[in-house]
């Protein structure tokens, strides 16, 4: 199987809006992998929930049925666990699963 992984730790906007979502929704779209899988990690989570054009764009890729999961350790520290919950973004502790994602045959890239 031909699996991506995108770990978004990056808080800054234009990334997320330029490069981030808009390959996610089109690999998507074109079939350049079979399973995509988004994590929100680190600074990208409040970005995540402060910006509304950000949220959109996720809502976005989330309505393409691409995986999208939050470290819950940075969703607590950020005090945004609820917000991603009620937009059916899965929130668990990555370590484990992200060392596993790294250790498997699945693609992993960072922004």
């Amino acid at each position: 199987m031909n699996k991506l992984h995108v770990l978004w730790t990056t808080g800054e906007k234009e990334v997320a809006m330029k490069v981030i979502f808009p390959y996610l929704v089109n690999a998507k779209a074109n079939g350049w992998w079979d399973e995509i899988n988004l994590i929100i990690w680190g600074p990208s989570a409040l970005l995540a929930v402060e910006d509304t054009d950000v949220q959109q764009q996720l809502q976005d890729v989330l309505d393409s049925c691409i995986t999208v999961e939050a470290c819950q350790a940075c969703a607590d520290a950020y005090k945004v666990t609820d917000v991603f919950i009620s937009l059916g973004i899965t929130v668990r502790y990555m370590g484990s699963p992200f060392t596993n994602y790294l250790q498997s045959n699945d693609q992993v890239v960072t922004f």
